[in-house]
């Protein structure tokens, strides 16, 4: 669970940002996002053999810069 103190003299608005950055690094939102719909198990392999083409792509445009 993440959790965010108000420390001295520090503003809610920076305390609201350090709560944010460690929200996604917890990365709690994907996970929620994640689990807003049944997703079957062949839609699953779907989107996982997509997003593998889609970092094969980037790391061979990344290369060849």
């Amino acid at each position: 669970m993440v959790q965010v103190e108000i420390r001295d003299g520090e503003s809610l608005d920076s305390a609201i940002r350090r709560l944010k950055r460690q929200v996604m690094n917890a990365g709690i939102l994907q996970e929620a996002r994640r689990h807003e719909r049944y997703m079957k198990p062949s839609e699953q392999r779907r989107e996982r053999a997509e997003r593998a083409k889609r970092e094969a792509r980037k790391k061979e445009r990344k290369e060849a810069e």
